[in-house]
């Protein structure tokens, strides 16, 4: 990545890394849920695509991006809850982190994304523990899987990579809206995206054949729920600014090219990315980097619904900043969802 280390507004490139880019930032009284689908720790099942002010963050975790999320903002002394498909990997994730950093607070809680029961249970669960939360991380993905239907019958990219979180976004967002009045501090809702997101389906969404095999095409899949994931983080921040009183922030995010079990589908390029990756994809370190700045750093407070790319603002595809098509897409997922 020497080769992309040019600075941006910020002061990081695509060459920094997370702990540069949260380098200084006191997290002590922070908690922060991140949710990892277990393709980093069980690539098995899934292949896998976080301060100066208090805050509860929760995060899906597991060996790549989102484990490297974890680590980081455990070692600035946030409370890290890891949101995980697979308990056992989970916690010795866990075991990792606080082997490397004696002090870290560390939870495990079970969450498979692909299960509209499993996010309401973990949610519920949660919710009922009295615990605050100020962060948001919605970092778990798949990407460019087989035709297949999630256990609610819906098209498993689509139903894991957006409506998992959505749902999950949804059932926290009443605490989260305690915890930012009760703390006087800001909560930040950060959705991981990706480039792809330019890459859909012709329509955007294909809001009338979510599960149409017949025309399903694993990439265009993938394009269409990462320009969901755009769309949901600027309908939220439209919904947030509308509403008195709401002190929380939503934006979506490219982590980067990286090198991880994402292509594990298409063995080809896989083979040929994971030869020449180091040449000039990021690593895991590098890849967490955008998440760790927009979910901790000063600079962003206050910024809402924009899209940012190697921990500097950028600018999502034009479908990415339709408004109509992201209210369209919101009450679609309600539907679905409920």
């Amino acid at each position: 990545m020497w080769l992309f280390s040019r600075k941006g507004p910020s002061g990081f490139s695509a060459s920094s890394t997370a702990e540069e880019v949260t380098q200084g930032i006191d997290g002590t009284d922070l908690t922060a849920i991140i949710t990892v689908i277990a393709a980093d720790i069980d690539s098995t099942q899934y292949c896998t695509h976080k301060s100066y002010f208090v805050a509860t963050v929760i995060i899906g975790a597991s060996s790549g991006i989102g484990t490297e999320t974890a680590r980081v903002l455990a070692m600035r002394g946030v409370h890290v809850i890891m949101g995980v498909r697979t308990m056992a990997a989970g916690l010795d994730v866990k075991e990792a982190i606080v082997k490397e950093i004696p002090s870290a607070k560390v939870d495990v809680m079970e969450l498979d994304l692909s299960s509209l029961e499993s996010v309401r249970k973990f949610a519920s669960e949660y919710n009922s523990s009295g615990r605050p939360v100020n962060l948001l991380i919605n970092n778990a993905g798949i990407m460019a899987t087989p035709f297949k239907l999630s256990k609610d019958n819906i098209e498993l990219q689509f139903a894991t990579n957006h409506l998992g979180h959505f749902l999950l976004t949804n059932l926290l967002l009443d605490t989260m809206k305690k915890t930012a009045r009760d703390s006087k501090r800001e909560g930040r809702i950060v959705i991981l995206s990706s480039e792809a997101h330019r890459f859909p389906y012709s329509e955007g969404i294909r809001f009338d054949k979510i599960n149409d095999e017949s025309g399903y095409s694993s990439i265009r899949a993938y394009g269409q729920s990462k320009l969901a994931n755009v769309l949901h983080a600027n309908e939220l921040a439209r919904r947030f600014k509308q509403e008195e009183g709401v002190d929380i922030t939503a934006n979506s995010l490219h982590p980067g090219a990286i090198v991880t079990n994402l292509l594990r589908h298409m063995s080809i390029i896989h083979g040929i990315v994971t030869k020449i990756g180091k040449f000039a994809l990021k690593d895991v370190h590098q890849g967490a980097a955008t998440t760790c700045y927009v979910a901790l750093h000063p600079q962003v407070r206050g910024v809402s619904g924009e899209y940012f790319k190697d921990s500097n603002i950028g600018q999502a595809a034009e479908k990415g900043r339709d408004p109509e098509l992201a209210n369209k897409l919101w009450d679609f997922s309600m539907n679905m969802v409920q």
